[in-house]
C-alpha cells in the first residue's frame, strides 16, 4: 500500500498502521489488521489456560498448556489498572510482548521491552478481541490475548499473508501493558506566527488550518515559531516523539501530507537522531509537550536537490508544517 506518509518522515510514519502481513511477520511494529465480529469466546485452549508471570510494566513470561494451540481468539484480563478506561478513538501508548503459539516451541516473537512502547489506535481496524480488551483495561493494567487468524482477520488479509509466504495456521499471543492514552489534539489559542506568506488558524477543538498560497519568496533559512506554548516536558534528542501535523508546499498551498487528513491519529518516530528530515530534527527537539509549531524548512534541510518524487516534492520546494507536539518518551 503506497501513501505519501510512506515517504515522510523517512518511512517512519508508515509504521503506525500496518495490516495482517506485518502483524504476523514483524509483531514488534504492532499495527491494525481488520477485525471481525467474532473472537471473544474461550475454548479449552484459550487465554485463560496461559500462565503469565511478572509484574505489569515489566517483561512478562508465559507458560503454555500442552496440546494443540487455540483455534479461536480470547482475552484474559490479568490486571485492571487504575484511572479511566480507554475508549474508541484513543491512541494508547503500550508495551506488548508477542508469542507464536505453535504447540511446540511457543517462542517469543518480540517485545517492546527491548526497544520502546508502541502507539496503538483503538478503533474498528483492530481485531475485535483486542478492541474489546482495550475498553476494559486501564493505564497500568495488563491483559493477555489470543489472536487467532481464523476469526480475527478477513479473507483478504489471510490471502495477502499467504501470498507473502506467511504462516497463518497458528495464533499469536499478545501480552499488553497499556501505559497511557495520548491526546489527539492540543489546547490553547494560537498566536500569529508572523511569517509573511503563511496563514495559520487554530480553532479550538479542531485541526489547524494552514495556508501557504503566496507570492512572497520562501525564506532560505529554517524558521520555527511556537504559536501555542505547551506546559509539558521538553522533547529530548533520541526520544520518540508523538505528533499531529500538516505539510504544504510554500507558494502553492498544496498539501502533500497530513495526519489530520488520515483520520487524526497521532504518529510517532525517533527525533534528533537522523531518522527524519533535518528540519524536523532541528526544530522539534526542545519543544514542550502541548505546543503547536509553525515550521518552514528550506530544501537543504528537507529532501535536498533530489526532492521526493513520490510525494511530488521538487528539489527547490520549501516545506511548511504545522506540528502539534503531543508528547515524547
Amino acid at each position: 500500500m503506497t501513501r505519501t506518509t510512506d515517504v515522510f518522515p523517512e518511512g517512519y510514519l508508515s509504521m503506525r498502521r500496518r495490516r495482517l502481513a506485518a502483524l504476523l511477520a514483524v509483531p514488534l511494529l504492532f499495527a491494525a489488521a481488520c477485525g471481525t465480529d467474532k473472537g471473544t469466546g474461550a475454548t479449552s485452549a484459550s487465554s485463560s489456560a496461559l500462565q503469565v508471570t511478572g509484574e505489569a510494566g515489566k517483561q512478562p513470561q508465559v507458560k503454555f498448556p500442552g496440546g494443540s494451540p487455540a483455534k479461536t481468539s480470547s482475552v484474559n484480563m490479568l490486571s485492571e489498572g487504575t484511572g479511566e478506561s480507554f475508549k474508541k478513538g484513543d491512541s494508547v501508548l503500550a508495551n506488548l510482548t508477542v508469542f507464536d503459539w505453535d504447540g511446540k516451541k511457543n517462542a517469543m516473537a518480540g517485545s517492546t521491552y527491548t526497544s520502546k512502547p508502541e502507539l496503538i489506535k483503538v478503533d474498528d481496524k483492530l481485531p475485535k478481541v483486542l478492541f474489546d480488551a482495550f475498553h476494559k483495561v486501564k493505564p497500568g493494567g495488563r491483559f493477555v490475548a489470543v489472536v487467532a487468524p481464523a476469526d480475527s482477520y478477513t479473507k483478504e488479509d489471510l490471502e495477502q499473508a499467504k501470498q507473502q509466504g506467511i504462516d497463518t495456521s497458528n495464533p499469536k499471543v499478545f501480552v499488553f501493558d497499556p501505559v497511557r492514552a495520548v491526546p489527539v489534539m492540543i489546547k490553547g489559542t494560537g498566536a500569529d506566527p508572523e511569517v509573511k506568506g503563511v496563514k495559520l488558524e487554530s480553532p479550538e477543538g479542531a485541526a489547524p488550518k494552514l495556508s501557504t498560497k503566496t507570492d512572497e519568496k520562501a525564506p532560505k533559512e529554517l524558521i520555527s515559531k511556537t504559536v501555542i506554548e505547551g506546559d509539558g516536558a521538553k522533547v529530548e534528542k533520541g526520544q520518540t516523539i508523538m505528533v499531529q501535523y500538516t505539510g504544504k508546499i510554500w507558494g502553492t498551498d498544496r498539501e502533500f501530507d497530513s495526519s489530520w487528513a488520515k483520520g487524526g491519529a497521532p504518529v510517532s518516530f525517533p527525533i534528533g537522531v537522523g531518522q527524519v528530515i533535518k528540519g524536523w530534527d532541528q526544530s522539534l527537539v526542545g519543544a514542550k509537550a502541548g505546543s503547536r509549531l509553525l515550521v518552514s524548512i528550506p530544501p537543504d534541510l528537507g529532501y535536498g536537490k533530489q526532492g521526493q518524487p513520490q510525494a511530488n516534492i521538487k528539489g527547490t520546494d520549501t516545506l511548511v508544517f504545522v506540528v502539534d507536539v503531543l508528547g515524547s518518551y
